[in-house]
């Protein structure tokens, strides 16, 4: 037995150890370098994008780099690491937004409700929602598909016919026009100023359309892609007018968030048709005219933190619960799930539907997942001082400089 072992160790040693070729070899290396520098320079796929391949030849004679990424600094450190490894490639990797796009790399979301995901294919995990009239980065076209970049700055693949594609002239155009923001849970767009008028879209609060002439109770109003509609003035503000008017206090923060309960929770959503948890947090504040980041592990990232006290009297109106499970010497903390405090240990929150519970124990209304609470965050205090917190009026992307 221990002359065959004997043997077998020789010949892994004159056969590469494990008998792998040359292209395996090649393969098995920068698999593991490409791992190294995406956890270094692109660790996170909702806010960068790092994605390589490599193209081996059965003799490993040609070697060609594939992708494309978002951060040029890590295309550079993966050519760089692969040529200090042996593995002289061909780069044909491309710096995103992608240059077949040309000029077109903005976008205007262009239904009322858009669904993203993370991948180009309609079996991908849903990702995030943006509102019709949302600006959008575009990034790459693959297919059917479109990559771009949310107001919060979250990446995620999108049907390509849900958006209106701009350059920048056009864009700025955008910016500067004169437009409306439907105020109304719900309302529809029709081809004329009736309401026996066919339907154009359906529309839903939050989506802003350009502002073209007063029709009666109507407005005259243009789609991101052109199209012409009449949507009920009622239904609607002026979207400068409601810029202006934005006065992020707790109190108005939990107004808008009482006007979504018994509404139903969805996996990816963030309108009021149907909403996650953060999906939930993020459209209450952007109704009153602030932008938060779009996952709960990454919105508990930013604003201020809030000491928990065993009588959570520290918390305020408007703070951020944030339930998971604590970091351990194993683990780092996970954030899974976010609700908006009341008071007297009192949330609203979306799981199942938008609803309120307590924090105690006694409370008829008790949440089973008290005990996961992690952490708890401030943002009212923080809008544009957290980079991660700003106000819809500071946006470049929604308001003309």
């Amino acid at each position: 037995m221990k002359k065959t072992l004997l043997i077998l160790s020789v010949a892994a040693l004159l056969f590469g150890c494990t008998g792998e070729s040359k292209k395996e070899k090649v393969e098995n290396s920068f698999s593991e370098i490409f791992t190294k520098v995406k956890d270094e320079f692109a660790p996170d796929r909702r806010s960068n994008t790092f994605e390589a391949k490599l193209e081996v030849s059965e003799k490993a004679d040609t070697i060609i780099l594939r992708g494309s990424t978002t951060v040029p600094e890590a295309r550079e450190a993966l050519v760089s690491k692969l040529t200090e490894a042996g593995i002289n490639v061909q780069d044909s990797m491309f710096n995103l937004p992608h240059p077949a796009l040309g000029d077109k790399v903005f976008g205007i979301t262009n239904q009322s409700v858009i669904n993203f995901r993370y991948s180009s294919s309609y079996s991908s995990e849903s990702a995030t929602q943006t509102l019709m009239g949302a600006p959008l980065q575009i990034l790459e076209k693959r297919g059917g598909w479109t990559r771009a970049i949310t107001p919060e700055g979250y990446i995620a693949w999108v049907t390509s016919g849900s958006i209106a594609y701009k350059n920048e002239a056009e864009f700025n155009e955008w910016r500067a026009a004169k437009k409306v923001i439907v105020t109304s849970h719900y309302t529809l767009f029709r081809k004329g100023a009736s309401e026996n008028s066919d339907v154009v879209a359906d529309g839903v609060m939050g989506n802003i359309v350009k502002y073209i002439a007063a029709a009666g109770p109507y407005i005259k109003v243009e789609l991101p892609d052109g199209r012409e509609a009449f949507v009920l003035t009622a239904h609607t503000a002026d979207f400068s007018r409601w810029l202006a008017s934005r006065n992020p206090t707790a109190e108005n923060i939990l107004t808008t968030a009482r006007q979504f309960v018994g509404f139903p929770y969805m996996w990816g959503g963030t309108s009021v048709k149907a909403m996650d948890c953060s999906g939930f947090t993020k459209t209450v504040f952007f109704l009153n005219g602030v932008i938060l980041e779009r996952d709960a592990s990454q919105q508990a990232k930013t604003g201020e933190d809030v000491e928990i006290t065993e009588d959570f009297g520290n918390l305020m109106a408007g703070d951020l619960l944030f339930f998971g499970s604590k970091a351990t010497e194993e683990r780092p903390e996970r954030v899974t799930h976010v609700g908006i405090y009341i008071a007297n240990g009192e949330f609203i929150h979306a799981a199942t539907s938008v609803k309120f519970n307590s924090l105690i124990k006694d409370s008829a209304n008790y949440y089973e997942g008290s005990n996961r609470l992690v952490r708890v965050r401030r943002m009212l205090n923080m809008i544009d001082k957290d980079p991660d917190i700003v106000s819809v009026a500071k946006h470049t992307w929604y308001v003309a400089d």
